[in-house]
């Protein structure tokens, strides 16, 4: 039994320590990961700051129901108590369990409903992307920037050393660093949706219709994400990859982007290939 103890100890600490490292992961998941990726939008910081609130929130709820049930068990039970009370009623313990619940759910409920109008109020945008859903990979549009589409895959075979494996996509969405971006999504077939942890999106992507969504970045970087509705067969091949670059990396992208994409959307411009 000491033996087992011990080791059971030893993976719960290997899994903390872990989780420390993963907690920082930004982009992609990580290995060993515990709560959410790392942010890289103020939508997302606001995100980590609600959920931390209801983390505490519940995690307070669930001790004190714990202290309960523990008082119950030694207090009240039949050798402790052979007698017990005729009490049935008591108004300040029933007015108190009936106010402290609403006064908890006031409290979520406001940050809630505030960080939801952060989300769904889009400002005015420096970028506008057009994401198309299809089976099985994502369509690009730049209606600001020269009207040109291209394509997003899956890469399959010969990755590099930093893409990882159903994450990566053979062209990438390019976005400015600090620049508010409205997503615009739709679909060509089936229902798709489109998101990135580390920015605090998710938008389903509906055919027929267009729905919108907005993010700015706060740091350069690549970040990924994949198709968060069961789309069909090859639903888990459907990735979703961004890149975050510089104001100037990104004019330079764009004006590579209307020649290249014109031609061929699949080709990669070589300004992105050389800051990758």
């Amino acid at each position: 039994m000491h033996t087992r103890l011990i080791a059971i100890g030893i993976v719960l600490a290997a899994a903390v320590a872990g989780g420390g490292v993963a907690l920082a992961g930004v982009g992609q998941p990580s290995p060993w990961q515990l709560g959410l990726q790392g942010s890289a939008s103020s939508i997302m910081d606001n995100i980590n700051w609600f959920h931390n609130l209801v983390m505490y929130i519940i995690t307070a709820i669930t001790l004190f129901v714990l202290v309960l049930l523990v008082i119950v068990i030694v207090k009240f039970n039949e050798r402790a108590n052979p007698v017990p009370t005729k009490t049935t009623h008591n108004t300040a313990l029933e007015v108190a369990w009936t106010l402290v619940p609403v006064l908890i759910l006031v409290t979520i409920a406001i940050p809630s409903f505030r960080l939801l109008f952060y989300q769904q109020t889009i400002p005015p945008a420096d970028v506008t992307v057009k994401a198309i859903g299809k089976q099985w990979f994502w369509s690009y549009n730049y209606p600001d920037h020269g009207k040109f589409e291209f394509d997003s895959l899956l890469v399959r075979d010969n990755l590099k050393p930093d893409q990882p494996r159903l994450l990566a996509a053979d062209n990438p969405m390019v976005v400015p660093v600090n620049k508010v971006v409205r997503l615009q999504a739709t679909a060509a077939d089936v229902i798709h949706a489109w998101t990135i942890p580390s920015f605090g999106v998710k938008i389903d992507a509906v055919p027929g219709r267009l729905n919108e969504v907005w993010f700015r970045a706060t740091r350069e970087g690549v970040y990924y994400g994949q198709c968060s509705e069961l789309c069909g067969k090859d639903h888990a091949f459907m990735p979703i990859e961004v890149h975050v670059v510089s104001e100037q990396a990104f004019a330079a992208w764009v004006d590579e982007a209307k020649k290249k994409y014109a031609g061929d959307g699949h080709a990669v411009p070589t300004a992105l290939a050389a800051a990758r």
